[in-house]
């Protein structure tokens, strides 16, 4: 079978293959500490559990509107409201299984053979793999690790052709845990709307914050009509299982992405966007206190990483990933992180798992209770001890 020259230009996310490897290591027999996973380790609210099930008794099992059910467009649209300060019309919010089909669908309709899209690197990495996939050329902006992973602007501005198309930003960001500033932010929207450049904005971590305040680029004027804002249910309620996200977009890109949705998965599953309405109506309370035991753990493993010789590691802002520099231990980030699998009995990432510049760097997930994060913790300074300065 001949598999069509598109496919190599795809891409795929790592940790999903770290995981394989290291369940095979339990398999045998092997304790491992998981911190490759970018998923809250707690359960779903009971509250959004039970509507999902009624949902179901009632028979909320059918096809729907392709674009998202009416009901909880209307909520999307009074969260953002509530969260971002401007009023939305429903009918510009595009419900998807996941998140993640926004940035497929939003890359798809945008661009094309010859364009050029701007993205974070580090950063996820389904960005660089949708864009390349789409035909369109992958330019990378570093994030370096003296600006606080944020990006130089004057870098930004010096990549910026006439061919550039797209920006792609995420604050809080995965994998550094870094947030952009307002000033970083008011820069990009001076840069998007001065060369007539649509901007993603990647917002899925927007409620696990530690430090200051994530400012939306869709808050600055002008800005609402040039932005996709993307989020979803599953990092804030703990839904990564039940694919629930959508995107806020301009009014003309609303038929092309529902098209793209009606050609590939038809719908999001109604009884799992009925959920979704219970969860924006329903209690707030599990958000804080999830946030509340992050931050505990932010602090455990930050701390602890700094103590560990060889290693030094910033405290991120936001999001549940920490990012240390382990440049002075001599090996590559991604033999490391073998290494550490293999020898010590930890899972993590690579820091080139995220891109080029994520050489010299791991990720590590803290969504894991305190106690194994100790346990990762004495084990990654006692793997890393035997390593030769």
């Amino acid at each position: 079978m001949k598999i069509s020259r598109r496919m190599g230009r795809l891409g795929t996310e790592t940790a999903f293959r770290v995981l394989a490897k290291a369940q095979a290591l339990e398999a045998k027999g092997i304790n491992v500490v998981h911190l490759e996973i970018g998923e809250p380790d707690f359960d779903t609210p009971a509250n959004i559990c039970t509507a999902a099930a009624e949902a179901l008794s009632k028979g909320f099992t059918h096809y729907s509107n392709s674009q998202g059910i009416v009901p909880l467009r209307a909520e999307i649209a009074k969260d953002v409201e509530r969260t971002h300060g401007f009023t939305v019309d429903p009918n510009r919010i595009v419900v998807t299984p996941g998140a993640k089909p926004i940035m497929f669908y939003t890359i798809l309709a945008l661009l094309e053979q010859g364009d050029e899209a701007i993205y974070p690197d580090p950063g996820f990495p389904i960005y660089e793999s949708m864009i390349k996939f789409s035909g369109a050329k992958a330019i990378a902006i570093p994030l370096r690790e003296e600006l606080d992973f944020r990006l130089d602007l004057d870098e930004l501005r010096s990549k910026i052709t006439p061919r550039t198309k797209l920006i792609i930003i995420n604050s809080p960001h995965n994998p550094t845990g870094g947030i952009l500033e307002p000033d970083d932010i008011r820069s990009i929207a001076k840069l998007a709307q001065e060369h007539d450049i649509t901007v993603l904005s990647d917002e899925v971590y927007e409620h696990i914050i530690y430090e200051g305040a994530a400012l939306s680029i869709t808050k600055i004027p002008g800005m609402l009509d040039r932005t996709i804002l993307l989020n979803g249910f599953s990092k804030t309620y703990a839904m990564t299982g039940w694919r629930l996200g959508y995107g806020v977009m301009p009014a003309g890109l609303v038929d092309p992405v529902v098209g793209l949705i009606v050609n590939s998965v038809s719908c999001t599953a109604t009884f799992i966007q009925r959920a979704g309405i219970e969860a924006l109506t329903g209690p707030q309370d599990s958000i804080a206190k999830m946030v509340a035991e992050f931050r505990k753990r932010r602090d455990l493993i930050v701390d602890g990483l700094n103590a560990i010789p060889r290693i030094s590691c910033r405290r991120p802002k936001g999001a549940f990933y920490v990012f240390p520099n382990i440049i002075k231990l001599g090996m590559s980030s991604s033999r490391l992180a073998d290494y550490l699998l293999n020898e010590a009995g930890v899972a993590v990432l690579a820091g080139t798992d995220f891109g080029k510049h994520g050489e010299g760097y791991l990720r590590l997930s803290f969504a894991n209770s305190q106690e194994n994060i100790k346990k990762a913790l004495q084990r990654i300074e006692a793997a890393t001890a035997k390593l030769k300065p």
